[in-house]
């Protein structure tokens, strides 16, 4: 049974409370995943790409740990914001490209296969997923890492008990992150893009396996997912 699409009166009205908890205490679930990004960064990091970059938030964390940072998204408002966040910061390149596009260009210029990392928040669902990973495979340099959080969708036994629990702890988490009631804010200038994913957590291991030898997969907080891999050095 899925707790998301479920038809179930008692299960729906459980998440109706959740939901209300939920909106008194918000978290990032995006944002949330920022610090394990920065800490799995290669040693002596240079130049980072943020692929599906929205609003600039992680762009902002990258600028103080990499000299070189190129953010790309195929939303203009979300390229537009971001710019406006970032002008102030010489070494942030924001472009409105899809990653296909851009690995495109980097081929065309010899430049494919420069960066020491690349990483991808809540975006890798909006992509095919082969061709995302092998065009973030080969953008990589040699030793460079690919950080992944993602969104899967239930499909095993296993996937939707650890959606209940999820669920369970999503607003117990936000308590924690923000004690306080949250205050009716104004909406964002411009909303970020919304889809479902279309795989689930096995699917996407078992599919990157072949692209990407030895990534490790985790099932984390806030309905995410991450995926990390180091290319060969040699």
């Amino acid at each position: 049974m899925n707790i998301r699409t479920t038809p179930n009166p008692v299960i729906r009205r459980a998440g109706r409370m959740l939901r209300t908890l939920n909106d008194r205490h918000p978290w990032n679930h995006n944002v949330h995943f920022h610090p394990w990004i920065l800490r799995s960064l290669p040693k002596g990091c240079q130049r980072v790409l943020d692929v599906g970059c929205g609003a600039g938030d992680l762009l902002l964390a990258l600028s103080t740990r990499a000299r070189e940072v190129d953010g790309i998204d195929p939303d203009q408002g979300m390229v537009d914001t971001a710019a406006r966040r970032c002008q102030e910061l010489p070494g942030v390149r924001i472009h409105r490209r899809t990653l296909e596009e851009h690995a495109a260009e980097r081929r065309s210029t010899a430049a494919g296969g420069s960066y020491d990392a690349i990483t991808m928040v809540a975006s890798l669902h909006h992509m095919p997923l082969e061709t995302a990973l092998r065009d973030a495979r080969d953008l990589l340099r040699p030793g460079g890492r690919l950080l992944v959080a993602t969104l899967t969708t239930p499909e095993t036994a296993f996937d939707h008990a650890w959606d209940v629990g999820n669920a369970l702890t999503n607003p117990l988490i936000g308590v924690v992150k923000h004690p306080r009631v949250a205050q009716p804010t104004a909406p964002a200038e411009h909303a970020m893009p919304v889809r479902d994913p279309a795989w689930s957590f096995g699917e996407l291991r078992e599919r990157a396996r072949p692209l990407l030898p030895g990534a490790v997969l985790r099932r984390r907080q806030g309905f995410r997912s991450t995926l990390l891999w180091q290319k060969p050095a040699g």
